[in-house]
């Protein structure tokens, strides 16, 4: 089984970075993960043929079980975001694929803003949405020093999430310990 996360910054170092990378350390042993890091480069849709760097993330999605997205602390989505969706969404990349969304944020408010923005673009795209907001704080140590998340109560919303992507055989034996 293959995940593929995107992040929906372009920030290297950013909270929604830091959490798609600490969400992939969560996975069960066996289940690939790779992080696609082409969001910087993908253009407007337009009828025609198709870029490079959006073959690429088709190429990714197509080969992936599932996608893992963390959406931004805020209510808007990067505009790449969007022409990525756009781009999956009118080649019918998502149709039928499993996407988890996470998205965190200091207050309730500004993941819910940005989760529903993104289930809507998603599922307008044919994917099957699940997914979790997240309530935290940015600001504060959520991450050890080896980028894994530090806080159980943190790891078992981000298992949760993770759960709904991956087969039930697949997780028990690894979420149990």
């Amino acid at each position: 089984m293959k995940i593929i996360g995107i992040a929906a910054s372009l920030h290297v170092g950013s909270f929604v970075n830091r959490l798609l990378d600490a969400a992939g350390g969560e996975l069960p042993v066996g289940i690939g993960f790779e992080v696609w890091q082409g969001l910087g480069e993908m253009p407007p849709y337009e009828p025609g043929p198709v870029p490079a760097p959006v073959r690429e993330l088709f190429v990714l999605v197509d080969e992936s079980d599932g996608v893992l997205i963390t959406a931004p602390e805020h209510s808007l989505l990067p505009v790449e975001l969007a022409h990525a969706l756009d781009w999956m969404s009118a080649r019918g990349a998502l149709a039928g694929k499993h996407v988890a969304v996470m998205s965190a944020s200091a207050r309730a408010c500004g993941a819910m803003w940005a989760q529903a923005e993104l289930y809507k673009q998603l599922q307008a795209a044919g994917a099957v949405v699940m997914g979790a907001e997240l309530v935290i704080s940015p600001a504060c140590p959520h991450f050890d020093e080896d980028g894994l998340l530090a806080a159980p109560d943190l790891r078992r919303q981000v298992r949760a999430v993770i759960g709904q992507l991956c087969p039930a055989e697949v997780l028990e034996p690894a979420l149990s310990l």
